[in-house]
C-alpha cells in the first residue's frame, strides 16, 4: 500500500508539474529567418493545437492553415513555431490576434549576416516525433542575443500557486485533527471494545461447554 500510495503521489504532483510546464510562458532569444502558412493534417496529435482564428468557422476538420515561424537560437539550432489565437479556451492567453502578431514577426524577418535578434515569447512544446509545435503568443526586439530574461510571470505565478496548496493543505491538516482524527480514534476504540465484547462471550461460552464437560 505504501508504494501505490506514493506512485499515486508521484503520478499526480508530476501531472500537475506537465500541465504548468506546458502552459506558463517560456521566453526565447531567436532570430526569425521565414514566416509561412502551412496546411496542416490532423491526427492523434491534435490536442496539441488551438483553433482557427477567432470568428471564423468554427466547424472541426482534419485539416486547416496554420501559421508558422521559423527562427534560429544564437547557438545555430532552429526552432519552430506555430501562430495561432487561443481565443476564450485554454490555456487563457485570450490570443486574438495571431494575423497581426504574423505580420510583426514577417517585419522582424533578417540574415546571419545583419541579424535583428528577438524575444519570442510562447507556451507549449516542440516534439519531432508527434509533430507538435510551441504557440507564439508576443514578440519583441532586443539589440542583443545576451539579453537577460527574468520569467517574472512565472516566478509570481508559481509562489501564489504554491502559498494557495500551502494555505490549503494546512487548513486540511488543522479540519483533520479536529474532526476526522477523533473521529477515526472512536471508530477504533469502538471496534477494539466490541472486539473485547465478542472475546469475553466466547471465554463465557468456552467456561460454560467447559463446565458441562466436567459433569
Amino acid at each position: 500500500m505504501v508504494y501505490i500510495k506514493w506512485a499515486f503521489i508521484l503520478l499526480f504532483w508530476g501531472s500537475v508539474a506537465a500541465v504548468l510546464n506546458y502552459t506558463l510562458p517560456h521566453q526565447d532569444v531567436v532570430r526569425v529567418v521565414k514566416t509561412e502558412v502551412r496546411r496542416v493534417d490532423f491526427g492523434e496529435n491534435s490536442i496539441f493545437w488551438a483553433q482557427q482564428d477567432t470568428g471564423q468557422e468554427t466547424a472541426q476538420t482534419v485539416n486547416r492553415d496554420v501559421r508558422f515561424v521559423e527562427t534560429f537560437r544564437p547557438n545555430g539550432k532552429p526552432r519552430v513555431f506555430r501562430n495561432e489565437d487561443t481565443g476564450w479556451g485554454w490555456p487563457p492567453y485570450f490570443k486574438l490576434d495571431s494575423s497581426n502578431l504574423q505580420a510583426e514577426l514577417t517585419n522582424l524577418v533578417s540574415t546571419s549576416k545583419d541579424p535583428q535578434w528577438v524575444v519570442l515569447r510562447y507556451y507549449g512544446w516542440r516534439n519531432e516525433f508527434m509533430t507538435i509545435y510551441p504557440n507564439a503568443v508576443s514578440v519583441r526586439p532586443v539589440d542583443s542575443p545576451d539579453v537577460r530574461l527574468i520569467p517574472w510571470f512565472n516566478i509570481i505565478f508559481l509562489t501564489v500557486f504554491f502559498a494557495i496548496l500551502w494555505a490549503l493543505w494546512v487548513r486540511w491538516r488543522r479540519f483533520r485533527q479536529r474532526r476526522i482524527d477523533p473521529m477515526l480514534e472512536n471508530v477504533e476504540d469502538g471496534l477494539y471494545a466490541a472486539g473485547d465484547a465478542i472475546e469475553e462471550k466466547r471465554n463465557g461460552v468456552r467456561r460454560w461447554l467447559d463446565s458441562w464437560k466436567s459433569k
